[in-house]
């Protein structure tokens, strides 16, 4: 069985650095398994030509937080096309392994959880699907458990509102001094990089993106397992 690690792609080589360093977590922690990386657009090799040359059963696992356009249009396309012995795990989601990796890289920037004041900013993608954002606005609450910040807000970089900008002010509505922001996103890009360029206007801090966490391996793991344990039971 090989998994097919498929991220979005970019122009941006950080966006598939980082999907390469995630296949390289993703073998050390199961080394018998066949990892190979392909993106759905803009970089080598596209999805579709890495199905086409299939030559037995593959999981397509989604390197990706949200379930949506990619997911639920474009891959499902792709693999459809291919009329391969392939199946499609689901997206990473809001997966507590990746809430984990978010504190570790607030706590890298010196946020402490019992920081009075203090307003997180975390900015992900939108969707126009709404309930891919209303999972994603969920994050504002799990995140802000146990602490003493002034509050968490979920905003988007593209898409629905509330934009950064707007989402700053609703921290500071809620008494925030100080605003960090914290990009839902696995890898750095064009976007990440416009989100920053934002917040340093504003005079907020940005924290680094998700990243190739052994974490986020461990989560594309558990979506592939869960993708075969679907497919024996079917």
């Amino acid at each position: 069985m090989r998994l097919i690690l498929t991220a979005h792609g970019s122009a941006d080589p950080r966006s598939s650095a980082t999907t390469h360093a995630v296949a390289e977590h993703i073998r050390a922690l199961r080394p018998e398994l066949d990892v190979q990386v392909a993106f759905c657009e803009q970089n080598s090799p596209n999805l579709r030509d890495a199905l086409r040359i299939q030559d037995g059963p593959a999981v397509v696992a989604p390197l990706l937080l949200a379930s949506a356009y990619h997911a639920r249009a474009d891959i499902p396309a792709m693999i459809a096309d291919a009329d391969a012995d392939v199946i499609q795990a689901e997206t990473l989601g809001e997966d507590p392994r990746l809430l984990t990796v978010l504190r570790e890289r607030l706590a890298e920037h010196r946020i402490h959880r019992y920081e009075r004041g203090l307003g997180v900013l975390v900015v992900a993608v939108g969707s126009s699907h709404a309930s891919a954002n209303a999972r994603t606005a969920a994050l504002a609450d799990t995140l802000a458990r146990g602490t003493r910040w002034s509050g968490v807000q979920v905003a988007y970089a593209t898409g629905p509102h509330p934009s950064v900008l707007d989402g700053a002010d609703l921290l500071r509505g809620k008494g925030a001094r100080r605003i960090v922001v914290a990009p839902w996103f696995i890898a750095p890009g064009r976007i990440t990089d416009r989100v920053a360029a934002i917040a340093d206007t504003a005079g907020m801090s940005m924290v680094a993106p998700l990243g190739a966490h052994p974490l986020v391996a461990e989560t594309v793991l558990d979506r592939f397992d869960h993708a075969l344990a679907a497919r024996a039971a079917a």
